[in-house]
């Protein structure tokens, strides 16, 4: 999953106009490091902090066989 889409997925943006100005202004990190990329592809375990709330990312199993 792509950083802003999952921003949009914990609800704390509601579109993805805003994920990217938050992830643009410097106030997201991924694993402890600022991050501006908004296509960052995320892995299961990292750690997205938006100003003082952190999320950890928990990804589905691929359900292709």
């Amino acid at each position: 999953m792509k950083l802003d889409q999952f921003l949009k997925f914990q609800g704390v943006t509601l579109t993805g106009g805003q994920a990217k100005h938050l992830i643009q202004s410097g106030f997201v990190t991924v694993n402890g490091e600022l991050e501006v990329r908004r296509g960052r592809q995320l892995n299961a375990g990292d750690i997205v902090t938006v100003e003082d709330e952190s999320f950890e990312v928990e990804l589905a199993p691929d359900s292709t066989p």
